[in-house]
């Protein structure tokens, strides 16, 4: 029997993967604090769970009829960001993939009621919010990626969550999931981007916005996911990248609106160009998830 050991809502933004001279050079002379950030998620948490595979929700993969699961045995290649190649250029990846647990999380996923693919095609493309995140978090664990669907509904990411998480049970793995994503999700105008391109909060693009997601920041923290999943018509006005389907995927694995497992923070709470970005790392209770 597998188990899920750890999970996350981990930022992806384009200039942790900036040199160390341009990420200051954006933010004010100072380190944004989301690459120390990962290095002391890798040191302190991944080094202990010990996973087999990490399943990375990507919030830039996004699928329209279906959830789609890469189910490639292994992937390797050079990714450029079609948004920013002027800072993601010529990315390395290689890394073995978990046909297994992908296809059977998609069979899941299809019993369970939700329409669910898994595809090993050469030529599907690998986005950065996955490559990022293999780029600082993955040792040696295999890699599964998961579309977040542009159509679903809250019910829909939770539904496949589920399915995620009863693919994790019934196999041999220690498995952490991951939600690669953002907040809020609403960028300045191109005019009005270089006036906010440092990680100061006071960025984010309305205070509104910025005091919803440390609001459910706060919640995450306590553990107390289900006022996040019974307000999500309310936080749906600020725009969450991808519906905030990359979260309630990861939580659906773990329980869902009864997972009651606390957050705790990676970095501070930041600003890229108008968004709300973090990185929250969630383990599981002595008594089980849902305790």
């Amino acid at each position: 029997m597998g188990e899920i050991v750890g999970v996350g809502l981990i930022s992806h933004a384009p200039t942790i993967m900036f040199d160390e001279e341009t990420r200051r050079e954006l933010n004010d002379g100072k380190e944004i604090s989301l690459v120390p950030g990962l290095a002391r998620l890798r040191k302190e948490v991944f080094d202990r769970l010990d996973a087999d595979t990490i399943v990375i929700i990507d919030s830039h993969w996004m699928s329209t009829v279906e959830h789609i699961l890469s189910a490639h045995a292994h992937r390797s290649g050079r990714m450029t960001s079609s948004e920013l190649p002027r800072g993601m250029a010529g990315i390395p990846y290689d890394y073995p993939g978990d046909p297994d647990l992908a296809r059977l999380a998609a069979r899941l996923g299809q019993e369970l009621g939700t329409p669910t693919h898994a595809t090993d095609d050469e030529y599907l493309p690998v986005y950065y919010a996955t490559v990022n995140l293999v780029h600082y978090l993955r040792v040696d664990e295999s890699i599964v990626s998961v579309s977040v669907v542009q159509t679903g509904e809250p019910d829909d990411f939770l539904m496949m969550g589920e399915a995620i998480g009863e693919a994790v049970n019934r196999l041999d793995r220690r498995v952490i999931v991951l939600a690669s994503g953002g907040m809020s999700h609403t960028f300045w105008p191109l005019s009005e981007i270089p006036k906010h391109e440092a990680s100061d909060p006071v960025h984010i693009i309305t205070p509104q916005a910025r005091a919803a997601d440390e609001e459910r920041l706060a919640w995450m923290v306590g553990g107390d996911h289900r006022r996040i999943v019974d307000t999500m018509d309310r936080y749906m006005v600020h725009n969450p990248e991808g519906a905030f389907g990359h979260y309630l995927m990861m939580l659906g694995a773990v329980g869902g609106a009864e997972c009651t497992a606390p957050g705790k923070l990676f970095s501070e709470y930041e600003n890229a160009t108008g968004t709300g970005k973090v990185h929250v790392s969630f383990e599981r209770p002595e008594r089980g998830w849902t305790a």
